[in-house]
């Protein structure tokens, strides 16, 4: 490891599984001390204990703003200062498609951890910040946010919301020398982003199965056949978190195996076999 962010303390919420968790290992190795902040009190715990001295658990509720204070006032007590805040923490409606199929009943869910969540950790993060030289947020959104498309509406608007926050943001703490970007993910396959959650009375085999047929489906519209993996993300936060990009701020960066370049599958060669059949035919 180039220890990378030696000497800074970091804040990654939603840090106990998925992105969250590959990118405390990922900042840890480069020699930060994090804080881990997840409502999965158990796994997050755990994995402070495997990271030892320089990882701590803080159990945080993002949408709450008392929760999201005390986790700053604790990171800042336990490690004398606060330089990166990953704001990653999320939540989908992903158990819905259409919407004229769609109750919202988890709209407030939804917005309060993806968008509030976001908002309250770069304003307390950034209160810090300001007073100390600077400092670096990162905000997840998704590539669901970069375009429109079919499905999940809460879950699109919320992110749409993070990815005009954080430009907005950068503005305005641009004077205080904090940086303020976003990372929108693809497919990367965590418990969130797999759409497969196993239902309950399902066996192993079954779940598997499912989830497999999944990834077929999401790998087949990805023109970098690749499967991404948390620490594809992980890789993209120490770059921001880190002094390489002390002149970013504002940016929108989509790791995504190409999945939001365009359609992997062409309409104009379509039409194209559709007008030939035809002469054929």
């Amino acid at each position: 490891m180039t220890q990378e962010l030696a000497g800074k303390v970091a804040i990654v919420t939603g840090g106990a599984n998925g992105i969250g968790r590959g990118t405390v290992e990922l900042f840890v190795q480069e020699g930060a001390k994090v804080v881990i902040a997840d409502v999965d009190a158990a796994r997050g715990e755990q994995l402070a204990s495997e990271l030892g001295g320089t990882a701590r658990f803080r159990r945080a509720d993002v949408s709450k703003r008392d929760d999201v204070q005390a986790l700053v006032d604790f990171a800042i007590a336990e490690f004398g200062g606060l330089h990166i805040m990953f704001n990653n923490a999320g939540v989908s409606d992903n158990a819905s498609g259409r919407l004229l199929d769609a109750d919202f009943n988890v709209f407030e869910r939804v917005m309060a951890i993806d968008v509030l969540g976001v908002m309250l950790g770069t304003q307390i993060a950034a209160r810090h910040m300001a007073k100390s030289g600077g400092g670096s947020i990162i905000n997840t959104a998704s590539i669901a946010a970069t375009r429109p498309g079919y499905g999940f509406s809460i879950y699109r608007a919320a992110k749409a919301g993070v990815v005009n926050f954080t430009k907005c943001a950068a503005i305005e703490l641009g004077e205080h020398l904090v940086r303020v970007n976003c990372i929108c993910p693809g497919n990367i396959p965590t418990d969130m982003g797999t759409f497969a959650t196993p239902a309950p009375g399902m066996t192993q085999a079954d779940a598997d199965r499912m989830q497999k047929a999944i990834r077929d489906v999401r790998m087949g519209w990805q023109p970098f056949k690749r499967q991404g993996r948390p620490i594809d993300i992980a890789q993209t936060a120490l770059f921001l978190g880190s002094d390489r990009s002390q002149q970013m701020t504002g940016q929108i960066l989509t790791v995504d195996g190409g999945a939001s370049l365009g359609d992997s599958r062409s309409q104009i060669q379509e039409i194209l076999e559709a007008r030939t059949k035809a002469l054929k035919g």
